[in-house]
Parts: structure tokens; sequence; C-alpha cells
């Protein structure tokens, strides 16, 4: 199988091989799980544009498509093909945006297949339409880390252009989600974190602090409160990047001074409205809030996350982040969890007690210490339930009971972590 991969791939896992002398699973698992995602979820389009699956459902998230090929960007300025992979994901995620920017996940084609016949406005490219802010940041993200990492400008065309337009109006739209918002979801027949409260109309929020509102978490989770703070932290990052790009790639200080002002109102409202005092750990952010006084003091696994903060690129209060992570990794977090297998952080997507390898990827990647690193890897092999692969979410007492036999976000983000072990990382 190595011998058909890129060279550009083959020298990274020459490094790998390299840093793991001793440990021939860790190497295995590395490429197992590196060379997964290219196998079987990639797919190069006539049209030059790429669409990835995100495993084990036939559908493109905008956030895991993002998520998944995240390792090949360390390869992708040394090998032309694997750039143009990427830049055709930036150019099929901004078709969809421009289609529909409240949508999560799309088909290959105008087929119908969905996830459910949600009550929304959906259409036949749409595979689910759950409002999540994150969505719209993963795509952003993409095109500057490309540009970042190849020197292309080409995912810079008038689709993109056209698609952040849509992005800043909804964004601007949902700061005011109750006067303003289009938007509403309902799925009949299911758990109350697959839909919306007040007929679609979802958590109830105080407008105009600053803050946007997203109608789902990064998990497919209905928001709590509305205010969700990871994907607002993310938000102001991505932001930031888009005016960077407008000022100097596309030269359009108008665009740039639009971004760069609303990635300064949402940055000042986190830090105004999310720091709460904690009679324990002290100032730290909240998961979410509503702008009235209302907060969820948690962490989930999935990214954005408060635990990914410093891994995106949020640049809050350096004494409320490091509180922050002191109370998500421990107790104090209820999604936070030990057993005789592992200590980590789970999700409500999934049943107690399981944690999930995303959660421990992140906590390594947020890590200085470099034999805190080794450790997270080593309890990442030890917890592939014999599949080598990872999973979703595993039992902390027992790694072979596990959520999604092929979950290819999770492979990408512990070849990530290895990599960062390695001292490769993805430019910013």
């Amino acid at each position: 199988m190595e011998k058909m991969l890129p060279e550009a791939l083959l020298k990274l896992i020459k490094r790998v091989e390299e840093n793991f002398p001793e440990d021939p699973k860790m190497v295995q698992l590395f490429v197992n799980c590196f060379t997964n995602t290219l196998d079987t979820t990639v797919k190069r389009l006539p049209d030059k544009t790429t669409y990835i699956i995100t495993g084990d459902i036939p559908a493109m998230w905008l956030r895991d498509s993002v998520a998944q090929i995240r390792p090949y960007l360390m390869a992708a300025g040394e090998d032309g093909d694997i750039a143009d992979m990427l830049v055709g994901l930036v150019k099929k995620q901004f078709f969809y945006v421009n289609l529909d920017p409240y949508a999560n996940a799309f088909n290959q084609e105008a087929n119908g297949n969905c996830w459910e016949h949600d009550e929304t406005d959906m259409g036949p490219w749409i595979w689910e339409r759950k409002y999540e802010l994150d969505s719209l940041c993963y795509p952003i993200q993409l095109s500057y880390l490309v540009w970042k990492n190849t020197g292309r400008t080409d995912q810079f065309d008038e689709t993109f252009v056209k698609g952040v337009r849509r992005i800043l109006k909804v964004w601007r739209t949902e700061q005011h989600h109750e006067e303003e918002s289009p938007y509403s979801f309902v799925r009949k027949g299911c758990y109350f974190t697959d839909t919306l409260s007040r007929n679609g109309k979802g958590a109830l929020v105080k407008s105009g602090t600053g803050l946007i509102w997203s109608g789902f978490r990064p998990s497919d989770d209905a928001c709590t409160y509305g205010y969700l703070i990871p994907s607002n932290m993310f938000a102001s990052v991505v932001l930031g990047y888009l005016a960077e790009i407008a000022g100097e790639v596309l030269k359009d200080e108008e665009l740039a001074a639009e971004a760069e002002s609303f990635r300064q109102e949402v940055r000042n409202a986190i830090e105004t409205l999310a720091v709460i005092k904690n009679e324990y750990y002290g100032r730290i952010y909240a998961y979410e809030t509503d702008g009235y006084g209302q907060y969820l003091l948690m962490d989930d696994a999935n990214v954005p996350s408060l635990l990914a903060m410093e891994y995106l690129g949020y640049e809050g209060d350096r004494e409320v982040m490091e509180n922050t992570r002191r109370f998500i990794l421990s107790e104090g977090n209820p999604y936070y969890f030990k057993g005789k297998a592992a200590a980590g952080i789970g999700s409500p997507h999934v049943p107690p007690y399981y944690i999930w390898h995303i959660g421990l990827a992140i906590e390594g990647l947020t890590e200085a210490s470099r034999e805190e690193k080794l450790r997270l890897l080593q309890l990442m092999r030890d917890t592939d339930g014999g599949k080598g692969m990872m999973h979703e979410g595993f039992h902390v007492d027992d790694p072979s009971k596990y959520t999604r036999e092929w979950f290819s976000w999770a492979n990408a983000v512990f070849c990530e972590l290895v990599l960062d072990y390695c001292q490769i990382r993805v430019k910013k």
C-alpha cells in the first residue's frame, strides 16, 4: 500500500518510523489511519472539485471533511495533486454554502437523500439541515490553511467571495436570531437533542450582544443555550483569516475592514459575556450562554470545544484559558470520565463513561509537554479495541466497547497528533 502513496506522504511516514523505532504498533496504527481517509472517503469529481464522505455515513459534512484532510496539509506544499485535492474541497464546500448556508451536510448529487425528512427548508442536495455555526467556520479555515501551506490562491474565486458574503450575512442575522432569523428546524419522533425547541425556533437568546446564535453543536446535538462559546471563538478566528485573505489576496479593503471589525466584536462579546467566576477554578469560559445571565459549564469532545480553543487559534485571556483547561480536564466537567483503561472528555452525544479519541488527540495537541503528548498517543494506541483504527467513543473501563466502527475524523486527528509529536505541524 505504501508504494502507491505519493512521495510526500511516504516521507511523513518515514519521519514517524524514525520517531517510534521501538513501537511498531504506533507506526502501523498511523499508517492505517493516514491512508484510510484517502483510500476510502475522498472522491475527485470531473469538475475538479472534491467530495469527502464522513466514513460510515454516505454524506459530506462541511466540518468533518475539513478535519478529515487536515494531516495532508503538511504534504500539500510538496505535492501538487494533494494540493489540487484540497483546493477542490474548498470549491465544493463553497458551492454548498451558496446553495444553503444553514445546512451542515450535503449529497454528492441532487438526489434527495437525507438523514430524516425534517420540517425545515430542505432541498435535493441537502443530507441534513442543522444550522451549526462551526460548519460555516471550517470552509474559511480550510481555504486559509491551503493558502498558508501551499501558496495556492485559486480557491479564492467568485464562488468563494459569494460564499463568504453569504456567511457574513447569516452571522449578522443570527446575532439577532429572535427577531430576524428565517431558520427553524423540527425533527419528529426523536430525542430532544435532535430537534429545536419552541416549534423549531430553538434556544431563546438576548439579541444584539455581539455573539452569534447556533442551533446545534459540532456533535449535531441541539444547544441548551443558543450562544455556543467555542463556536463563537472559532468564528472570531476565521473572521481574522478572512480579513487577511481580503486584504492580501482579494485586495478588497472594504471586506477586510468588515471582517476585522466583526472579529473584534465577537471576541469582545466572548470576553465580556462568557467569562464566569467559579468557586473552585476561578474565572473560566462557559460552554454556552444565553446573554441573559444563564450559562452552561461543561465541554464536549467535538471540535470546536473549549479544550480546542488554542488549537483553533483563539487568543483569549491567558489566566481564563488555563483555568478553563483545568476545569474541563477534571470531574468538574460533567462529561469528563475516568476509568480503568483511560480518562478523558466524552459527549452527551454518546452514553456516559464513553470518552472520545478526538478529545484525547486535542488534549495532546494543546499540551506543551512532549512526554504528555506521548502518553496520550500511547493511550490512543492501546484503546483501539484491536481494530487498528480510532473510534468515536469508547468505554473508559473497556476499550472493546466503542461507538462507530469507522470514523474518519478520529483517524485524522490521531495522525495530526502523531505528526505534532514528530514536530511536523500545519502552518498557520
